[in-house]
């Protein structure tokens, strides 16, 4: 295998640059992508090799799609029938308004890698356009910063990458300030442990697993339902109201 294109050292310091920046602004996704980039060098390759010790890895690598072309293309979302994960899928992009271009759009303000051709810069693109789909099979919320946060640690147990840790810690030691710091602290520790319980979610064929049903994939690659942050948005939410009302 060539060397890795990226830089894999870690720069700490453009990482707390950037983590400053993102619990004063949890909207500013751009922070997230540079934390990556400081921190998750090698984390690409890594994963990338790993793919190929899997059954499909090698079919997946050699085929190498661009996910962000197929998420991107409503035609082809329009096919999976309701109760699936393509329909799953679908109807978080409408709710959300999110969308995997968008997404593209602000990592590429970091780094443009669009026409690199490296099999480790395909896999770190691959990694980024799973995001979203990692959403609808956990149940944690784009919407909601502490969905985020419990992506984030099921991420860091999935992928190993430091920047998602760098990330998960930050944030939960912000929320020990906040009411109900005990609940949220349940939650990502639920993300991190389902994520590391589960399938390694890498390795999905897309195609196959947008056809199947959401709630059989689910029990296909152990991912319960999350019990803890669902408790969580509960308190938080009535904490919300409480304190609106006292205003």
């Amino acid at each position: 295998m060539p060397p890795t294109p990226a830089n894999d050292r870690k720069n700490w310091g453009e990482a707390f640059r950037a983590m400053r920046k993102l619990l004063s602004d949890p909207k500013d996704t751009v922070q997230v992508f540079r934390v990556m980039k400081a921190l998750n060098g090698g984390t690409s390759q890594r994963n990338y090799r790993r793919l190929l010790g899997t059954p499909e890895g090698g079919r997946i690598a050699y085929k190498r799609e661009e996910l962000v072309t197929k998420l991107t293309d409503r035609e082809w979302l329009s096919q999976f029938a309701p109760g699936t994960v393509g329909a799953a899928y679908r109807a978080f992009l409408e709710r959300t308004g999110f969308s995997a271009d968008g997404l593209e759009a602000v990592s590429m303000e970091v780094e443009d890698d669009r026409e690199e051709q490296h099999p480790y810069a395909w896999m770190g693109r691959r990694e980024r356009d799973l995001h979203d789909i990692w959403h609808t099979l956990t149940g944690y919320r784009a919407d909601d910063p502490l969905g985020e946060l419990c992506l984030v640690a099921f991420s860091y147990a999935q992928s190993k990458g430091l920047g998602w840790a760098f990330i998960a810690l930050s944030g939960s030691l912000k929320s020990l300030r906040e009411p109900h710091s005990g609940a949220v602290l349940r939650a990502v520790w639920e993300g991190y442990r389902h994520g590391r319980d589960a399938q390694w979610l890498h390795k999905e064929d897309v195609n196959a697993l947008f056809a199947e049903p959401l709630e059989d994939a689910r029990k296909r690659l152990n991912i319960p339902r999350p019990v803890a942050y669902e408790r969580a948005q509960e308190l938080v939410a009535t904490a919300d109201t409480w304190l609106a009302l006292q205003s």
